[in-house]
């Protein structure tokens, strides 16, 4: 989870996550290990990964290398010798990512914030091998209300939702995704959180069965 666009800080970089935060950051934890059941020796981008980078920490013992990218990332976890830290806006902040060098990547609670996602969604696919896959999370119209209302009514990190731009269902995002490359035997596209968020798992084309 994180705020990619012209913001100083980081999603968690400025402030401690509320319960609400890191329920939903288990959640999509979970999904996240749903879709890939064993990251042993894989090669794993997380983008807009947050400035502690939450969900790829927990990955670092398993994976072969970590590509962590946000605005801002926590020095400790950026000079660990698995990862590669890139600090920067999407989508610039993709141009040096190799074609075809990453396993799986994630993204979580970010599309939702830029104002041209396919650019975006152009540049996973790129940097995703043959075979590989891309585990993305999006909030959903119904979620809209809720979170507008943690926000703004409860008073939970209330800039976050004014930074939002569009809202995801699965027929929002599904055409974007084959828009980009993905084609559509290999998106799986549904709900979950309860309704509030929308999941993509999308295997790009190639590498076999």
């Amino acid at each position: 989870m994180a705020l990619i666009g012209r913001r100083r800080h980081a999603y968690g970089e400025d402030h401690a996550l509320t319960a609400i935060d890191r329920f939903g950051v288990w959640l999509s934890s979970r999904q996240i290990r749903r879709s890939v059941r064993d990251f042993r020796g894989m090669r794993v981008a997380d983008i807009g990964c947050g400035y502690r980078a939450t969900i790829a920490r927990a990955l670092l013992d398993r994976v072969d290398h970590l590509l962590l990218v946000d605005i801002a990332l926590e020095p400790e976890l950026s000079a660990h010798p698995k990862v590669t830290a890139i600090e920067g806006w999407l989508p610039d902040a993709l141009t040096s990512v190799p074609d075809a060098s990453q396993d799986v990547v994630i993204c979580n609670s970010v599309i939702e914030h830029l104002w041209e996602p396919l650019v975006t969604l152009r540049g996973f696919e790129r940097i995703l091998v043959p075979g590989g896959h891309l585990l993305l999370n999006v909030p959903s119209w119904r979620g809209k209300t809720f979170l507008e209302f943690t926000a703004f009514r409860l008073g939970s990190s209330p800039e976050e939702m004014d930074d939002h731009k569009m809202y995801y269902d699965p027929r929002d995002l599904w055409p974007l995704l084959v828009q980009v490359g993905f084609r559509p035997r290999d998106i799986r596209c549904f709900r979950h959180k309860f309704g509030l968020n929308t999941f993509a798992r999308c295997r790009k084309a190639g590498g076999g069965a």
